[in-house]
């Protein structure tokens, strides 16, 4: 049986931590977030086809890292190393890793892959392609988007790091589907734009600057596998089974994420009333901002804040809702450190609370 791990009260006021393919572009972001963190203290970084190689070899910007080198990966070890393990690998690779650390150990597992998101296993199938192989633990993840699932996050071992998309995505339609103010039969739309490093370190020319430059490319069109985790917590803070048209872009930018969301209002509402139940929303949410016209995800670039922007076409009745995040930021680890502090019941700003970057 999963454990809740230690006691409240009785938590360290520091902590060992390990990355889990830490060569990607979330883990190193994740290094490189971590090594400004006051309270922890990493000790270990695996990337089994770098292994023994000095992080700063393959990031020289991480040179503050000093002599971490990238490790193999041995769970038994980790799970001696580290109070807390950060699972950064692809969909279908996280499964049987984080599994093994959760029987074997008392680290608390933050997983950023896909593995651990959908509470139901056989949408694995449906969406992904392969079958889930420790279902058991689907029950047992707690979805990891703090500004809904604060307290459970707070008493989690095992937390599901939500996608970049639908961070964006519920972020921007959470508020509005608590409400019951969006008209019930009416289509929900989300066109979403990142950049180029959502699709990780990959050597597909698609990804490439020449193929990407002077290029917006729609793509996965109505089949992206973070449609059904949207639906799902969706259909969670509606009470209701939801249905959304997801479609997402590349634009070329490094990073950054623009989710573009139209919906349809039962009745006649201004932006002023919006704003006052997105405000109502989100007191006390440090990260997110809220604003009147568009969001721009330059204005969050390389951090964990999250931009909505406001706007109603009143003679169609519909809002047209704008939320920007950084794909690497608060679409990834800037987010899993925000978790990582509320299962530490540390500050849930510590460390990840820079503004963002001037030009």
């Amino acid at each position: 049986m999963l454990s809740k791990g230690p006691l409240h009260g009785l938590l360290p006021s520091t902590a060992r931590v390990a990355v889990i393919g830490a060569s990607g572009y979330a883990g190193a972001e994740l290094l490189r977030l971590l090594s400004r963190h006051p309270r922890v203290r990493i000790t270990a970084a695996t990337a089994n086809t770098s292994a023994g190689k000095p992080v700063s070899e393959i990031y020289p910007q991480l040179t503050t890292l000093g002599g971490l080198r990238f490790s193999t990966l041995n769970i038994r070890q980790l799970g001696r190393q580290a109070d807390v393990v950060f699972v950064a690998l692809p969909p279908g690779e996280s499964t049987e890793p984080v599994g093994r650390l959760l029987a074997g150990s008392a680290c608390k597992v933050i997983d950023l892959g896909a593995d651990f998101r959908l509470r139901d296993p056989r949408l694995y199938t449906q969406w992904y392609h392969w079958r889930h192989r420790r279902p058991q633990l689907l029950e047992r993840s707690v979805y990891g988007l703090p500004e809904f699932n604060r307290s459970r996050i707070i008493e989690a071992r095992l937390v599901a790091n939500p996608g970049c998309y639908p961070t964006a995505a519920l972020l921007g339609l959470g508020p509005l589907m608590r409400q019951a103010v969006i008209e019930r039969n009416a289509p929900i739309i989300i066109d979403a734009k990142s950049g180029l490093s959502g699709a990780g370190r990959s050597a597909n020319p698609a990804f490439q600057l020449p193929e990407a430059q002077e290029s917006v490319e729609a793509y996965q069109l109505g089949t992206h596998r973070h449609t059904p985790e949207i639906e799902q917590e969706l259909g969670l803070l509606a009470g209701r089974s939801c249905a959304i048209t997801f479609i997402p872009h590349l634009v070329p930018m490094s990073r950054g994420l623009l989710a573009t969301i139209y919906v349809r209002l039962q009745r006649a509402t201004t932006v002023a009333q919006l704003h006052r139940i997105y405000a109502a929303a989100y007191a006390g949410a440090p990260f997110i901002r809220i604003r009147e016209g568009a969001a721009n995800p330059r204005h969050v670039r390389a951090t964990n804040y999250c931009e909505i922007g406001l706007a109603v076409v009143g003679r169609t009745r519909h809002a047209v809702i704008t939320s920007a995040i950084d794909n690497l930021g608060k679409g990834a680890a800037g987010q899993a450190i925000q978790n990582m502090n509320l299962m530490m019941e540390w500050p849930e700003t510590m460390g990840i609370d820079f503004p963002g970057l001037i030009a």
